[in-house]
């Protein structure tokens, strides 16, 4: 069985510059979509040179592509291109209706055609994934959130071209949350707002990523705090009509909502509230409304706030059928109702 420390980190194929001869067929698969489109592309200058005009590149739909299709564009020669590169998205319905005709093709590929599967799944232990050279499966996998601070210094430096720092990076992390593909949108916009600055620190992130989310994350919570439970909704529903992404939201009130189950913890060891506020970040000017935040949600429910946040980011990554926006609703009506 072909293990997982033989398939390549999308993060090392992404980074390097390939050389020599593609493989005939790769896999792209994991639960990260943003890493998914880098690796994608990556193939795509290698195999293709980029190729704007399309001429040396094509796309299916999993759900849709049929095999013979797929193969015929597989063996037509390129033009102005020394390799042809196909891709099937969303292709884990392509592989299951396909896979005999699949096996066969691994062990007699086209001369100058690139097959890419881009799925969420890919098994070790099946026949088709025996016959695919481990470098040529790219795994795409979310990155613990402990970690993207360290990997947003490094993106920024390598496709931005400016120094991160630290703190700057762990407060977009807590304001953005821990979408990588929001997190790159957010550091294009830093690099292009600090212009000719060769470093990003943190007022940078607080003044372009923090300060109106965070004023509305912060009418949210002071609504929570009086219970008024219509109010934050209203305000919530305000911020997705200005178009705001539903998980740079969750990162806004994970934020708060974290340092809200720190504070509690700290009390019930004994620390006053006021100490607890100050170790854990919360500015003189906005004490008085988190106190009032933890009066209203109570310890029974801010002991619970670690495992609502967990449950809502799952759910919003497709653990839920919910939308995006429903779930923090109801994350909002959580926190804002009465303490029962």
């Amino acid at each position: 069985m072909r293990s997982y420390n033989a398939w390549m980190d999308a993060f090392a194929f992404i980074q390097r510059k390939p050389s020599g001869k593609p493989q005939p067929v790769y896999v792209v698969h994991g639960d990260e979509d943003f890493l998914k489109r880098q690796a994608l592309a990556a193939l795509r200058r290698w195999i293709a040179g980029g190729d704007e005009g399309g001429m040396g590149y094509s796309s299916y739909p999993g759900d849709k592509a049929d095999f013979a299709t797929i193969h015929d564009e597989l063996r037509t020669l390129p033009f102005l291109s020394t390799s042809r590169l196909v891709v099937v998205d969303n292709a884990d319905p392509f592989v299951t209706k396909h896979r005999e005709a699949l096996e066969k093709y691994v062990k007699s590929p086209a001369e100058h055609g690139v097959l890419a599967l881009e799925v969420k799944s890919w098994p070790s232990n099946t026949r088709l994934a025996k016959a695919i050279e481990g470098a040529a499966v790219l795994v795409c996998k979310s990155l613990a959130p402990h970690k993207l601070p360290d990997w947003c210094v490094q993106w920024a430096q390598t496709n931005h071209g400016k120094q991160l720092t630290v703190p700057a990076a762990k407060l977009l992390v807590d304001l953005v949350g821990a979408e990588m593909g929001l997190l790159d949108q957010e550091l294009a916009k830093l690099a292009i707002y600090v212009g000719d600055a060769a470093k990003i620190d943190a007022p940078d992130v607080d003044r372009l990523v923090g300060s109106s989310r965070e004023e509305n994350t912060f009418k949210i919570f002071d609504a929570i705090g009086n219970g008024q439970a219509g109010e934050a909704l209203t305000i919530l529903d305000r911020l997705f009509d200005q178009g705001e992404d539903a998980m740079a939201v969750l990162g806004a009130f994970s934020y708060q909502l974290r340092r809200l189950a720190q504070i509690a913890r700290s009390h019930q060891q004994g620390m006053p509230v006021g100490v607890a506020m100050e170790r854990a970040g919360v500015p003189p000017f906005a004490q008085r409304g988190c106190e009032q935040q933890l009066r209203h949600i109570g310890l029974r429910r801010a002991n619970r706030l670690y495992d609502w946040l967990l449950e809502t980011d799952i759910g919003m990554k497709g653990g839920s059928q919910l939308p995006p926006r429903t779930l923090l609703e109801r994350l909002v009506v959580r926190l804002a109702r009465k303490n029962a």
